[in-house]
């Protein structure tokens, strides 16, 4: 079995974009939400409307997952036509180029690294920095790994997270940020003010929150799932990293177009340069990639994942607040 920079070179082949298949996935995305905004204005039924906002939210986030691709330089690499319309998307979804490539570059780079790795991603603590925490900061990190932190990520994640917080960090590099979230809203408003509350609504709030909640909890299960393995900084190393710490997620094939293939999240944190719709074949090709850790949409997965709290190393298991608590409980107890 192939390991280090050897399976790198296996992956590398699949990371030669194919320029129609990236032009063809980003149009026919593009018509396909024009398409469901269409119907959210044209269709007379307020349940229609609001299934077709529904599937409009989904559709953002392919839309997101391609320009995402596009701010790795996996696709549309040295397009000039693309450039505005990537630039556009990100934009829409609150998340401007310059903080999404600062964030996420830094979470590749530091990907489930037990000190450091808080950045684009969930914090990742081990038990025993988690048992030394001021009660503070313990608090923090039970909010910010709450289902319901990731059900409002169009306020959490986004809002806060992709637009105040890097503004407040370095407002000269990502002033554009909050400016995002102000025309955001901006045409929230506009929308609800000209076209009334249900084309405001199901066309831009609900499938807004919908994509946000969506992103939220894929960030979140990509690498806090069961089987997810972690290591401290001395003996992190990339691909163990990518093949142990982020997750395959199973969907079934509708759910894949929707997400962009982001499912097969350890390929891509092993070669970030392979485009969206090469993820499957590398997976199918390459032996090495064909045994990773696994989640899905499934209820008990979504439930075993929201219990992936607190890195356990002698377990060698995440383990749930509730069994964190247990085990600083019981330590005076063991001193005695």
């Amino acid at each position: 079995m192939r390991t280090g920079n050897e399976l790198m070179r296996a992956t590398k082949p699949y990371s030669k974009e194919l320029p129609w298949r990236s032009w063809y996935g980003l149009i026919s995305s593009i018509v396909v939400w024009g398409a469901l905004m269409a119907a959210v204005v044209l269709l007379p039924w307020w349940w229609a409307k609001l299934l077709a906002g529904l599937i409009l939210g989904l559709t953002i986030v392919r839309l997101f997952v391609i320009y995402h691709d596009y701010c790795h330089g996996a696709v549309f690499r040295g397009s000039k036509i693309a450039k505005p319309i990537m630039a556009a998307i990100g934009w829409y979804t609150m998340a401007v180029p310059s903080v999404w490539r600062e964030s996420h570059n830094y979470h590749h780079r530091n990907n489930s690294k037990l000190t450091g790795s808080s950045i684009g991603s969930y914090p990742i603590v081990s038990l025993g920095v988690y048992k030394v925490l001021k009660p503070e900061k313990r608090r923090q990190l039970k909010i910010v790994r709450h289902p319901l932190f990731m059900l409002g990520g169009l306020f959490t994640t986004f809002l806060v997270g992709m637009c105040i917080s890097p503004f407040l960090r370095d407002k000269k590099s990502h002033w554009t940020a909050p400016l995002s979230a102000v025309v955001w809203w901006g045409i929230f408003a506009a929308l609800f003010a000209l076209a009334g509350w249900q084309i405001a609504v199901f066309g831009w709030l609900l499938p807004g929150a919908i994509s946000c909640t969506a992103g939220s909890y894929l960030f979140y299960a990509q690498h806090n799932f069961p089987d997810a393995k972690f290591q401290g900084r001395r003996e992190w190393e990339f691909t163990r990293a990518a093949l142990e710490s982020s997750s395959m997620f199973d969907m079934n094939p509708v759910m894949h177009w929707f997400t962009g293939n982001i499912g097969y999240h350890h390929i891509h944190h092993l070669n970030h340069q392979i485009p969206w719709y090469r993820l499957p074949e590398a997976y199918a090709e390459v032996p090495e990639l064909q045994q990773p850790g696994r989640t899905s949409w499934a209820l008990r997965d979504i439930l075993a994942c929201f219990q992936c709290h607190v890195w356990d190393p002698e377990r060698q298991r995440m383990v749930s607040f509730t069994e964190a608590d247990q085990a600083m409980m019981a330590e005076p107890l063991a001193a005695k």
